[in-house]
C-alpha cells in the first residue's frame, strides 16, 4: 500500500499507545524504589492500565458515538497525553496509578474507532491492509519504542520516559488533526444501535474467537524471559535480542495478515492459528537450543500477529451497521486474551509441569481457537470488507 498520510497518523497514535502500555513492565523496580512501594504494588500500575482499557472501551465509545471521527480521535490522544503527563509529574503512588487509569481510557476507543476509520479510507478490497497499517504502529513499538523508553527510564529516571511518551501523544494529536479528513460519525450511530449490534450472536462469537485465539500468544510470551533463561540458558542480552526478533516477527505478521485478510478473513485466521499451533509445539522442543529458539521465536511472532487484522475485520464485518462499539470491545477481547493466556501459563508453571508444558498449553489454546473458527463457519462466510 502506498504511503497514506491518514493511516500514518493513525499508526503514530498506535505507536504511542503501544509504548505506554508495555514500557512500565520494564521499569517496575525503578518505580518501586522511587515511590517506596513493593514490586507487587508497583505491578498494580500495569493492572490499572488494563482496568482502564476494559472500562474505557465501552464507556468512551458509547459516550462519543455521535462525535465526528477526527475530533474524537484527536480528543482520545489528548486524554492519552494528559494521562502520561500525570504519570511524568507523579510524586506519589496514587497519582501514578491515577495517571495510568486516565491514559488507558483512550486505548480501546482509539483502536476500535481507528480501525473503522482506517477501513473507510480505502477501497473495500484493501480494508484489512488499512487496518493492519494502523496496527503496525503497535507492532513497531515493541521493536524500538519500548526498548528506547526503558533505556530512557534507566538513564534519566522513569518520569523522563513518561515525558517522552507524552510528547509522542502531542505529535499524534497534530498528525491526526492535519492528516485525517473531516469524518462524520456512522449514519444512525447512537447508544442503543451500538448496544443492539453488540448483543448479536455472531458479534459475540467473533469477540470470543479473538479472546481465545489471542490467549495462545500470551500463555508463552508472559513467561518468555524465564523460559529462555532456564531452558535455553540465555544471558540478559540474548533475551533482549529475542524480544527484538519477536517484535520484528510481529511487524511482518501484521503486514502479512492484512494482505491475506483482504482475500479471506477466516482463511487468514485459520492459517495463522494453525501456524501458531505448529510453532508452539515445536518450541516445546526448540527452546532448549539457542538457534532453534531464535528461529521459532521469529516464526511465532509472524503467526501471532498475522491474526490481528483479520480478527478485527471479522468483528467489524459482523457489526457492519454500527461497528464502533463492537470494534472497541474487540480490543478489550485482545486484552482479555492477554489475561487468560497469562493465567493459563502461570497455572501450568505452578502445577510443576515445566516450561515446555507452557508452550504446549499455548498450542492447546491455538487449537481451541482453530476449532472455534472452523465451527463458526466456512472461510467464505465472512467477507473481507466491512461496512
Amino acid at each position: 500500500m502506498a504511503l497514506n498520510p491518514p493511516l500514518l497518523a493513525l499508526a503514530v497514535g498506535a505507536f504511542g499507545i503501544g509504548v505506554t502500555e508495555f514500557t512500565p513492565m520494564g521499569m517496575l523496580p525503578l518505580i518501586a524504589a522511587d515511590l517506596n512501594v513493593s514490586i507487587p504494588a508497583a505491578g498494580l500500575v500495569v493492572s490499572a492500565y488494563a482496568l482502564g482499557v476494559v472500562i474505557g472501551a465501552p464507556l468512551v465509545t458509547l459516550a462519543t458515538a455521535r462525535l465526528p471521527r477526527r475530533r474524537l480521535l484527536v480528543g482520545l490522544m489528548a486524554i492519552f497525553t494528559l494521562g502520561n503527563l500525570m504519570a511524568a509529574l507523579a510524586d506519589s503512588y496514587a497519582m501514578l496509578v491515577a495517571g495510568r487509569l486516565v491514559t488507558a481510557l483512550n486505548h480501546g476507543a482509539f483502536f476500535g474507532v481507528g480501525a473503522v476509520v482506517a477501513a473507510g479510507l480505502v477501497p473495500p478490497e484493501r480494508r484489512a491492509a488499512a487496518v493492519a497499517a494502523m496496527f503496525s504502529g503497535l507492532a513497531i513499538a515493541t521493536i524500538g519504542g519500548v526498548p528506547l523508553a526503558a533505556w530512557t527510564g534507566a538513564m534519566l529516571g522513569w518520569r523522563a520516559a513518561f515525558w517522552g511518551i507524552a510528547a509522542i501523544g502531542a505529535v499524534a494529536m497534530l498528525a491526526l488533526r492535519l492528516a485525517l479528513p473531516e469524518l462524520k460519525a456512522e449514519a444512525g450511530a447512537d447508544l442503543w444501535s451500538e448496544l443492539r449490534v453488540l448483543g448479536r450472536g455472531p458479534v459475540l462469537a467473533a469477540l470470543a474467537l479473538t479472546m481465545v485465539g489471542f490467549s495462545a500468544m500470551f500463555t508463552v510470551f508472559t513467561y518468555i524471559a524465564p523460559i529462555l533463561r532456564t531452558e535455553t540458558g540465555a544471558t540478559a542480552p540474548f533475551v533482549t535480542a529475542m524480544l527484538v526478533l519477536f517484535g520484528l516477527g510481529l511487524t511482518v505478521g501484521n503486514w502479512l495478515g492484512g494482505r491475506l485478510a483482504d482475500r479471506s478473513v477466516d482463511g487468514t485466521i485459520i492459517g495463522a492459528l494453525a501456524a501458531q499451533l505448529v510453532v508452539l509445539v515445536l518450541f516445546a522442543w526448540g527452546m532448549h537450543g539457542a538457534a532453534a529458539a531464535a528461529l521459532l521465536i521469529v516464526l511465532w511472532g509472524v503467526a501471532s500477529f498475522a491474526s490481528v487484522a483479520p480478527l478485527q475485520m471479522r468483528v467489524m464485518a459482523q457489526a457492519a451497521d454500527a461497528p464502533s462499539l463492537a470494534s472497541a470491545m474487540n480490543i478489550g477481547a485482545f486484552n482479555l486474551g492477554n489475561a487468560v493466556g497469562a493465567a493459563v501459563g502461570g497455572a501450568t508453571i505452578d502445577a510443576g509441569l515445566g516450561y515446555p508444558a507452557v508452550s504446549l498449553a499455548g498450542a492447546a489454546l491455538a487449537l481451541a481457537g482453530l476449532v472455534l473458527v472452523l465451527w463458526l463457519g466456512r472461510p467464505a462466510a465472512v467477507p473481507a470488507a466491512c461496512g
